[in-house]
């Protein structure tokens, strides 16, 4: 793989039946940007004809990944068809908003972060409240006590501090940073290989974010680029298995930094502990 690639930029929406968000995204994405842009539509098995008519557009190439992939492996494969010439690589979810000029602030940001290996903006939730996308990387601790109380007391001291919930809305780096819309160097993103295809939704983000750490790189949060999420699009109509799964990639990226003999009691306890908060949540949906 090349080490220094050009420094065209390309972005990178998985799609999967998108529905009418897709053109809103397009539309807001021709504001984020004075430079030219590439974007790949990674579709994951779309019947709605969505992502068919966004490619009518000139500069949206509409990449077939064969099936419902999951989000990581549709971004790789996305990712895996751009010539050297993009070292700028966004990844983004089809029902997000860009802000004016986001994605052109945040690439202002990654000159004054040169470990920068992945950028994120300011999350906004269509009610204007500000989504908590830039987090540190759940440990035992922290992610035992945000799972078990954090339902029935959101102010918890393990919840805060995962969200980070008491730290300023400033330009600063991260555990990890929200996969819905993430700009990366190309280098940062082969340097680990990307996204780990055993995620087929949920934690693929966390997980990126701890390995592009562990790799030397840093996960940059920039609050002065903005988008807004519309959120669960594509998977409202899934919502009791989308819990499932993201019940199993939580207990995988924990089970994956806690490998051997001397941890299988503490994997037991994890499986088991997350078995009971899916019963939970899952009752709670009834």
């Amino acid at each position: 793989m090349p080490e220094d690639y050009g420094q065209e930029l390309a972005v990178v929406i998985v799609t999967y039946s998108p529905g009418e968000t897709l053109e809103r995204c397009l539309d807001t994405l021709e504001k984020a940007t004075t430079r030219s842009c590439t974007v790949v539509l990674a579709d994951n098995g779309s019947v709605d004809g969505a992502p068919e008519r966004a490619a009518a557009r000139d500069n949206v190439t509409l990449l077939h990944t064969g099936g419902n992939l999951g989000y990581g492996t549709a971004a790789n494969r996305g990712v895996a068809t751009l010539g050297d010439e993009y070292g700028w690589i966004v990844v983004a979810n089809p029902d997000l908003e860009f802000g004016p000029g986001s994605l052109d602030t945040m690439l202002e940001a990654a000159r004054r972060w040169p470990r920068g290996g992945a950028f994120g903006p300011l999350i906004r939730e269509p009610s204007g409240e500000i989504y908590p996308s830039a987090r540190l990387v759940p440990s035992l601790g922290r992610g035992f006590g945000h799972a078990v109380v954090g339902r029935v007391w959101s102010s918890n001291p393990w919840t805060r501090a995962y969200k980070q919930s008491s730290t300023s809305v400033v330009e600063r780096e991260a555990g990890w940073l929200s996969g819905s819309c993430l700009l990366m160097r190309r280098s940062a993103f082969d340097s680990v290989d990307g996204f780990d295809p055993r995620y087929f939704m949920y934690f693929e983000d966390v997980d990126l974010g701890d390995r592009l750490t562990r790799a030397g790189w840093q996960n940059v949060y920039v609050p002065s680029a903005e988008v807004v999420h519309l959120q669960g699009h594509s998977t409202a109509q899934a919502s009791e298995r989308m819990l499932a799964v993201h019940h199993e990639s939580a207990y995988r990226f924990i089970a994956d930094r806690h490998e051997g003999p001397r941890w299988a009691p503490v994997r037991a306890a994890v499986r088991a502990g997350l078995a009971m908060r899916l019963k939970a949540e899952t009752r709670r949906k009834h």
